[in-house]
């Protein structure tokens, strides 16, 4: 169940022109790091970052790199998003 404050988080991730890993245009997908989760759970919403459709399959279902590296790329993809947020006044310190 996705609460309301999710929801906003997803939307402020989501919000962007451009793929927080390559930085590439197309279609944007709200993607969820492949770890740290149970059975049919997902991470917490702030582990999330924009990918395009490219990135996303690549990071779920690719080959090219091994799991610890695409663990690596998705961490930093999630960095870009909060630096993207802070940067854009949507993410600050209380």
């Amino acid at each position: 169940m996705t609460t309301a404050a999710e929801k906003r988080w997803f939307a402020a991730v989501a919000n962007t022109e451009r793929c927080d890993l390559c930085r590439g245009f197309g279609p944007l997908q709200v993607a969820h790091r492949d770890f740290g989760k149970g059975m049919g759970l997902k991470t917490q919403p702030c582990e999330t970052a924009a990918l395009c459709t490219a990135c996303h399959l690549e990071l779920t279902d690719g080959t090219e790199y091994s799991r610890d590296q695409k663990r690596a790329f998705m961490d930093r993809a999630i960095v870009n998003a909060h630096l993207r947020m802070v940067r854009d006044g949507k993410l600050g310190v209380k």
